[in-house]
Protein backbone atom coordinates (compact mmCIF):
# COMPACT_ATOMS: atom_id res chain seq x y z
CA UNK A 1 0.00 0.00 0.00
CA UNK A 2 1.27 3.25 -1.03
CA UNK A 3 0.69 6.01 1.61
CA UNK A 4 0.08 9.34 -0.47
CA UNK A 5 2.83 12.22 -0.16
CA UNK A 6 1.30 14.84 1.86
CA UNK A 7 2.03 18.84 1.84
CA UNK A 8 3.80 20.62 4.33
CA UNK A 9 1.71 22.95 5.87
CA UNK A 10 4.61 25.65 4.60
CA UNK A 11 4.05 24.26 1.28
CA UNK A 12 0.59 25.21 1.14
CA UNK A 13 0.88 28.37 2.71
CA UNK A 14 3.37 29.52 0.36
CA UNK A 15 1.56 28.00 -2.87
CA UNK A 16 -2.00 29.97 -1.56
CA UNK A 17 0.53 33.08 -0.71
CA UNK A 18 1.66 32.86 -4.66
CA UNK A 19 -1.63 32.52 -6.20
CA UNK A 20 -2.96 35.41 -3.85
CA UNK A 21 -0.50 37.79 -5.30
CA UNK A 22 -1.16 36.23 -8.40
CA UNK A 23 -4.68 36.85 -8.24
CA UNK A 24 -4.46 40.17 -6.91
CA UNK A 25 -2.28 41.43 -10.16
CA UNK A 26 -5.10 40.04 -12.61
CA UNK A 27 -7.86 41.19 -10.19
CA UNK A 28 -6.31 44.78 -9.97
CA UNK A 29 -5.57 44.78 -13.76
CA UNK A 30 -9.24 44.49 -14.38
CA UNK A 31 -10.59 46.95 -11.43
CA UNK A 32 -7.81 48.40 -9.17
CA UNK A 33 -10.37 48.64 -6.74
CA UNK A 34 -11.04 44.85 -6.90
CA UNK A 35 -12.16 44.35 -2.95
CA UNK A 36 -10.55 41.10 -1.33
CA UNK A 37 -13.17 38.83 -1.58
CA UNK A 38 -13.19 39.45 -5.38
CA UNK A 39 -9.61 38.84 -5.29
CA UNK A 40 -9.64 35.50 -2.59
CA UNK A 41 -12.71 33.70 -4.67
CA UNK A 42 -9.90 34.61 -8.28
CA UNK A 43 -7.07 32.87 -6.11
CA UNK A 44 -9.52 29.97 -5.37
CA UNK A 45 -9.38 30.69 -1.83
CA UNK A 46 -11.16 31.64 0.42
CA UNK A 47 -11.71 34.70 2.65
CA UNK A 48 -10.30 33.24 5.88
CA UNK A 49 -7.03 32.06 4.03
CA UNK A 50 -6.91 35.20 2.66
CA UNK A 51 -6.67 37.16 5.48
CA UNK A 52 -4.46 34.66 6.75
CA UNK A 53 -1.76 35.66 4.89
CA UNK A 54 -2.64 39.68 4.66
CA UNK A 55 -4.55 41.33 7.81
CA UNK A 56 -5.87 44.05 4.94
CA UNK A 57 -5.99 44.89 1.28
CA UNK A 58 -2.86 47.76 2.04
CA UNK A 59 -0.73 44.33 3.01
CA UNK A 60 -1.62 42.62 0.20
CA UNK A 61 -0.94 45.60 -2.61
CA UNK A 62 2.02 45.95 -0.53
CA UNK A 63 3.07 42.00 -1.29
CA UNK A 64 2.18 42.63 -4.48
CA UNK A 65 3.77 45.60 -5.32
CA UNK A 66 6.99 44.18 -3.77
CA UNK A 67 7.09 41.02 -5.75
CA UNK A 68 6.18 43.05 -8.40
CA UNK A 69 9.74 45.39 -8.30
CA UNK A 70 11.44 42.49 -7.17
CA UNK A 71 10.76 41.15 -10.90
CA UNK A 72 11.45 44.53 -12.33
CA UNK A 73 14.73 44.75 -10.74
CA UNK A 74 15.45 40.90 -12.28
CA UNK A 75 14.59 42.31 -15.82
CA UNK A 76 16.28 45.62 -15.80
CA UNK A 77 19.89 44.37 -13.94
CA UNK A 78 21.03 42.86 -17.18
CA UNK A 79 20.26 46.37 -18.94
CA UNK A 80 24.19 47.62 -20.48
CA UNK A 81 24.14 51.02 -18.39
CA UNK A 82 27.86 51.23 -18.87
CA UNK A 83 27.99 53.74 -21.87
CA UNK A 84 26.94 56.94 -22.49
CA UNK A 85 25.14 58.14 -19.19
CA UNK A 86 22.43 60.01 -20.75
CA UNK A 87 21.81 57.30 -23.64
CA UNK A 88 21.74 54.72 -20.52
CA UNK A 89 18.81 56.80 -18.83
CA UNK A 90 16.75 56.87 -21.60
CA UNK A 91 17.45 52.90 -21.76
CA UNK A 92 16.38 52.46 -18.55
CA UNK A 93 13.53 54.99 -18.75
CA UNK A 94 12.37 52.72 -21.77
CA UNK A 95 12.75 49.37 -20.24
CA UNK A 96 11.03 50.33 -17.43
CA UNK A 97 7.96 51.51 -19.20
CA UNK A 98 7.73 48.68 -21.19
CA UNK A 99 7.11 46.81 -17.70
CA UNK A 100 5.43 48.94 -16.62
CA UNK A 101 2.60 47.49 -19.34
CA UNK A 102 0.28 45.41 -17.65
CA UNK A 103 0.39 46.72 -13.86
CA UNK A 104 -0.92 50.00 -14.23
CA UNK A 105 -3.59 48.55 -12.01
CA UNK A 106 -1.56 47.79 -9.18
CA UNK A 107 0.07 51.23 -9.45
CA UNK A 108 -3.59 53.17 -9.25
CA UNK A 109 -4.50 50.58 -6.57
CA UNK A 110 -0.99 50.84 -4.57
CA UNK A 111 -1.31 54.90 -5.50
CA UNK A 112 -5.02 55.01 -3.02
CA UNK A 113 -3.39 52.32 -0.08
CA UNK A 114 0.21 52.67 0.10
CA UNK A 115 0.41 56.43 -0.74
CA UNK A 116 3.73 58.21 -2.38
CA UNK A 117 6.47 57.68 0.04
CA UNK A 118 5.90 53.73 0.32
CA UNK A 119 5.52 53.33 -3.57
CA UNK A 120 9.08 55.09 -3.59
CA UNK A 121 10.40 53.11 -1.34
CA UNK A 122 9.34 49.90 -3.51
CA UNK A 123 11.31 52.14 -6.35
CA UNK A 124 14.51 52.52 -3.74
CA UNK A 125 16.93 50.38 -5.88
CA UNK A 126 15.83 51.49 -9.52
CA UNK A 127 16.00 55.03 -8.29
CA UNK A 128 19.41 54.11 -7.29
CA UNK A 129 20.49 53.30 -10.30
CA UNK A 130 18.71 56.37 -12.10
CA UNK A 131 20.63 58.70 -9.75
CA UNK A 132 24.10 56.71 -10.54
CA UNK A 133 23.48 57.45 -14.27
CA UNK A 134 22.74 61.05 -13.55
CA UNK A 135 25.83 61.55 -10.98
CA UNK A 136 28.07 60.05 -13.75
CA UNK A 137 26.09 62.08 -16.46
CA UNK A 138 26.86 65.32 -14.57
CA UNK A 139 30.38 64.08 -13.97
CA UNK A 140 30.72 63.58 -17.81
CA UNK A 141 29.26 66.78 -19.02
CA UNK A 142 26.29 64.82 -20.62
CA UNK A 143 23.63 65.69 -17.61
CA UNK A 144 22.87 69.15 -16.47
CA UNK A 145 24.77 69.74 -13.44
CA UNK A 146 22.55 73.13 -12.61
CA UNK A 147 20.05 71.09 -10.91
CA UNK A 148 20.80 67.98 -8.03
CA UNK A 149 21.06 64.68 -8.92
CA UNK A 150 18.36 63.86 -6.08
CA UNK A 151 15.70 66.50 -8.15
CA UNK A 152 16.31 65.07 -11.08
CA UNK A 153 16.03 61.34 -10.00
CA UNK A 154 12.50 62.64 -8.72
CA UNK A 155 11.47 64.18 -11.99
CA UNK A 156 12.75 61.00 -13.66
CA UNK A 157 10.20 58.95 -11.42
CA UNK A 158 7.16 61.37 -11.15
CA UNK A 159 7.57 61.59 -15.18
CA UNK A 160 7.50 57.78 -15.66
CA UNK A 161 4.67 57.77 -13.32
CA UNK A 162 2.60 60.79 -14.34
CA UNK A 163 3.16 59.49 -17.90
CA UNK A 164 1.32 56.06 -16.62
CA UNK A 165 -1.40 57.91 -14.85
CA UNK A 166 -2.28 59.96 -18.43
CA UNK A 167 -2.14 56.42 -19.74
CA UNK A 168 -4.85 54.97 -17.42
CA UNK A 169 -7.18 58.59 -17.64
CA UNK A 170 -7.17 57.80 -21.32
CA UNK A 171 -5.39 61.33 -22.29
CA UNK A 172 -2.50 59.45 -23.38
CA UNK A 173 -2.26 56.70 -25.64
CA UNK A 174 0.55 53.76 -24.91
CA UNK A 175 2.44 54.97 -27.72
CA UNK A 176 2.68 58.39 -27.18
CA UNK A 177 3.59 57.71 -23.73
CA UNK A 178 6.34 55.35 -25.17
CA UNK A 179 7.66 58.35 -27.51
CA UNK A 180 7.29 61.32 -24.81
CA UNK A 181 8.75 59.80 -21.85
CA UNK A 182 12.34 59.69 -23.55
CA UNK A 183 12.00 63.06 -25.52
CA UNK A 184 11.10 64.83 -21.86
CA UNK A 185 13.63 63.14 -19.88
CA UNK A 186 16.53 64.30 -22.60
CA UNK A 187 14.87 67.87 -22.53
CA UNK A 188 15.26 68.16 -18.56
CA UNK A 189 18.14 66.10 -17.95
CA UNK A 190 20.64 66.59 -20.96
CA UNK A 191 23.42 69.61 -20.31
CA UNK A 192 22.71 70.92 -23.90
CA UNK A 193 19.09 71.92 -22.62
CA UNK A 194 21.11 74.38 -20.47
CA UNK A 195 23.39 76.06 -23.00
CA UNK A 196 22.62 79.90 -22.97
Amino acid sequence: MTIPAVRSPRADSQRNRALIIDATLRCLAVDPRASMTQIAHAAGVGRVTLYGHFASRRELIDAAAHQTMTRVEAELSPLALDGDPLEALLLLASASWRLLDGVEGLVAAAEQELGSDRIREHHDQTLHRVRDLIERGQADNACRADQSASWLTACYFAILHGAAAEVRAGRLSDMEAATAIPKTLRALVSAAGTQE
